[in-house]
């Protein structure tokens, strides 16, 4: 099989930050719409549409926790100005200042570049959106060589759905279609070990476009690009010991614990890479270190020991008169994320919770077995397909666990 090069995996990273960007630059677009930021605005004896001013904005930033400071709202500013997402209304000021000037998108004006980068970004998103909510979705639970892959397809799959569907004419056009999705970091191998192929290799998105992104992504996956050299990500929850937090907005390595949780093995530090921003959950006596600085700042890294007081199985979860109870809770994810920890395989288990978290206030508990996630059965899943399942899903998860009584 042709294995993807180098240079093909750094041009990938590249064009997927670069999706980012659009991505997290039209939300942000979208929010300050609806919090009236956005409007016509009169300056010189000129009226501009659908501007906002640049003062208004750094302060709406840190009040929303988008960022910590001017000084990081300025940047993340100049960042979407650099990708031509937000532009000085008369294009005299190439530098976002925090000032009383008037800024707007290019997506409101008109003057957003349709090169065939975009068009392909466009066209992978509207397939996306087909996909994902289409009846019988080919986004599923897959596995291959022995690892499964949430929301993956066969490459043959694929491109018999295009064709169904009438998204193309021939099964050429539909190879030529996903060579340039996977060329412009829209679709990927799930290993990242081939081309695209007209076979039964799984692939799957790259990008979940529903996602909420928070801008400080923005900076530290930047940052992440130039300390790593565009380098290959390493693979997730590839940690033994790791317990994997859904209060993050993106999965990526994991460093969290709780007051509530003991420890059984020493600490070791680690440097973070690529971090999206500082997780709430992590232990108290930690301290807290500002996202500006915590993709180069060395955190501490514990094993929390399992809360379980004994190993439970599926058969014993299922056996008749069994000692526990079946709940349904729904739990809508915030800003931050959700706010538990599970871990465990077949079946998974929370191993803590944040109390004021969104999790904490749906009924989520500690001890609570996992059975489905909105409405797939789990029980025979580990802690990191449970969490994958969860971060590529909706906002909004419906558990069904099963608590003891009593």
């Amino acid at each position: 099989m042709e294995k993807m090069g180098s240079s093909i995996n750094r041009k990938a990273m590249a064009r997927l930050h670069k999706a980012e960007v659009m991505i997290s630059g039209e939300q942000l677009r979208l929010r300050l719409h609806d919090g009236k930021l956005i409007k016509d605005r009169r300056y010189h004896l000129r009226t501009y549409p659908n501007c906002f001013v640049a003062q208004e904005l750094t302060d709406w930033l840190i009040s929303h926790k988008e960022a910590p400071d001017r000084i990081t709202a300025v940047c993340l500013m100049q960042h979407l100005m650099d990708h031509g997402i937000v532009h000085h209304v008369c294009d005299k000021c190439p530098m976002f200042k925090d000032a009383k000037l008037l800024y707007r998108f290019c997506q409101d004006d008109g003057t957003f570049p349709c090169n065939t980068e975009v068009k392909v970004f466009i066209r992978g998103q509207q397939l996306y959106e087909h996909l994902i909510t289409g009846r019988d979705s080919i986004l599923q639970l897959r596995e291959e060589q022995g690892v499964a892959y949430q929301r993956s397809f066969p490459g043959c799959q694929l491109i018999d759905w295009l064709l169904q569907n009438g998204e193309i004419e021939c099964r050429r056009q539909g190879l030529e279609l996903c060579h340039t999705l996977l060329e412009h970091g829209i679709i990927q191998h799930v290993a990242k070990k081939h081309n695209f192929f007209d076979s039964g290799l799984l692939y799957k998105f790259c990008i979940n476009f529903r996602r909420r992104r928070r801008l400080s992504e923005l900076l530290n996956e930047s940052e992440r690009e130039i300390e790593e050299g565009v380098s290959e990500q390493a693979p997730e929850d590839n940690h033994d010991d790791s317990s994997f937090v859904l209060n993050k907005i993106i999965p990526q390595e994991d460093c969290s614990a709780f007051e509530s949780v003991q420890l059984n093995k020493p600490l070791k530090l680690i440097s973070t890479v690529g971090r999206s921003s500082l997780n709430s959950l992590q232990i108290r006596s930690i301290g807290y270190i500002p996202p500006a600085t915590f993709s180069s700042t060395p955190v501490v890294r514990c094993n929390p020991k399992s809360v379980l007081k004994r190993n439970v199985t599926c058969e014993e979860l299922l056996s008749p008169g069994a000692p526990y109870i079946k709940r349904v809770l729904t739990v809508m994810g915030d800003a931050v994320g959700w706010g538990f920890v599970v871990r465990g395989t077949a079946p998974v288990y929370v191993q803590a919770v944040d109390p004021g978290s969104p999790a904490a206030a749906s009924g989520v508990k500690v001890r609570q077995f996992v059975c489905q996630v909105n409405g797939q059965n789990v029980l025979n899943l580990d802690y990191s397909q449970v969490t994958r399942l969860v971060m590529t899903g909706p906002r909004t998860v419906v558990l069904e666990v099963m608590e003891p009584l009593g």
